[in-house]
């Protein structure tokens, strides 16, 4: 089936046509400054160059009249008319309390995703324009939303539930929802299929780490989510690129008080001023990482080595933490940005575990850069297997959707 996987943000839209029986990405682009000046599309076929188009872009729905113009282009594009496109996909950030697994997109379905908009009000308003994008431009094809929420929803109350007055959860929700689920499903599924090729098919218990920008550790037990760092919002956790991630809360009205802060003025800072670049005025991991490998006489050598090493300890301080909540590890992913192209954390976050039987190759490990495949980076002394696992969010998606879409065209053919 070939899925239209599309991801909404307030003035982009992000998109990849992918045919779900070969998982082939058919072209994949994205419209930026959607109702600005200088709005454009950048699309990329599969075996193509990549393509620069300014033009103008009202609305999402007039970014998507223009995502199937480029599909369907003879020169361009990949598919022959917008027919071809059998379903729609759409990545949504927050499902709060209303929705535990993908779903097909009906007026129902809509009417509860606004109900998210307090979860994620940076969010949900994209999505909700990329659906009606959708709609105006395919009224006919199949819509499914695959929540990131949604594969924490496993988690049992003792891992979601937040030590405040039980009325703040009956009254606002307030509990813990994780991010990344989609990410973390896609890898944790493909290391339990390694796992059984050695013979563990029984309470496998792992641990995978999406760390990049924005970062993530769950905690999964027989395919089945049991917690994650991430909580009320993707602020908690450990250390990223512009968020503080998990500090006292009390730290928090302190702030307030000595700066004279509004809430959303301190909720900007913990989100965007924060992490990397609160420590040390960059937020790309890639500069902190050149400026540890120049040494001390780089400028910005101590506040980097610092920033680093807060995220390395606190990731493997996690590592112990959930594996004693699964009272045992069979393996550790690391994926993303940073957990794929970032030797350095792989190597620092797996040495002195010998409680664990956490042993990998170095030698190996240092290579890894940059690179699509699946690589184990255990020895085979080492008694927990750790691999470097690529995400791909954008699958898992279309694969949600195809089965979705299938059900909904059988229903509606009968």
């Amino acid at each position: 089936m070939n899925v239209l996987v599309v991801n909404a943000g307030s003035s982009s839209l992000k998109y990849q046509l992918i045919d779900t029986v070969t998982g082939n990405v058919k072209s994949k682009g994205i419209c930026e400054r959607i109702a600005s000046e200088g709005s454009l599309i950048e699309h990329k076929p599969a075996n193509g160059e990549k393509i620069k188009k300014l033009i103008p872009m009202a609305n999402h729905s007039v970014a998507m009249k223009i995502v199937v113009d480029t599909l369907t282009d003879p020169e361009i594009g990949c598919i022959k008319s917008v027919n071809e496109i059998e379903a729609i996909g759409h990545r949504v950030v927050h499902g709060g309390p209303y929705f535990f697994e993908s779903c097909l997109v009906t007026p129902e379905v809509l009417d509860k995703l606004k109900l998210c908009l307090s979860f994620a009000p940076l969010h949900t308003p994209a999505h909700l324009m990329g659906i009606e994008g959708c709609t105006a431009v395919m009224p006919d094809t199949p819509q499914v939303l695959v929540f990131d929420t949604a594969f924490h929803q496993t988690m049992p109350r003792k891992a979601y539930f937040y030590p405040l007055s039980y009325d703040m959860y009956e009254d606002y929700n307030i509990r813990r929802y994780g991010a990344h689920g989609t990410s973390h499903r896609f890898v944790s599924k493909a290391m339990i299929d390694i796992l059984a090729k050695k013979g563990k098919t029984e309470d496998t218990k792992i641990i995978t780490c999406h760390i990049g920008n924005g970062s993530s550790i769950s905690a999964v037990r027989n395919g089945k989510c049991i917690d994650t760092t991430m909580g009320f919002t993707p602020l908690d956790g450990v250390e990223m690129g512009t968020r503080c991630g998990a500090i006292d809360p009390a730290i928090v009205t302190y702030i307030m008080d000595k700066k004279g802060w509004s809430t959303q003025q301190m909720n900007d800072y913990m989100n965007k001023k924060c992490g990397f670049l609160g420590i040390t005025g960059k937020s790309d991991s890639r500069d902190l990482e050149d400026a540890v490998a120049n040494g001390p006489d780089d400028p910005l050598y101590d506040r980097a080595e610092l920033a680093t090493s807060i995220l390395f300890y606190q990731i493997k301080k996690q590592i112990g933490a959930y594996a004693a909540a699964m009272n045992g590890l069979d393996a550790i992913v690391f994926t993303a940005g940073l957990g794929e192209n970032n030797p350095r954390l792989r190597e620092v976050v797996c040495a002195d575990m010998d409680f664990l039987g956490i042993k990998i190759d170095n030698e190996l490990n240092a290579k890894m850069l940059r690179q699509p495949n699946i690589i184990r980076l255990s020895t085979d002394e080492s008694k927990v297997e750790v691999y470097l696992i690529p995400t791909n969010e954008e699958l898992l998606i279309a694969q949600d959707t195809a089965e979705i879409a299938s059900a909904f065209h059988g229903t509606r053919t009968k």
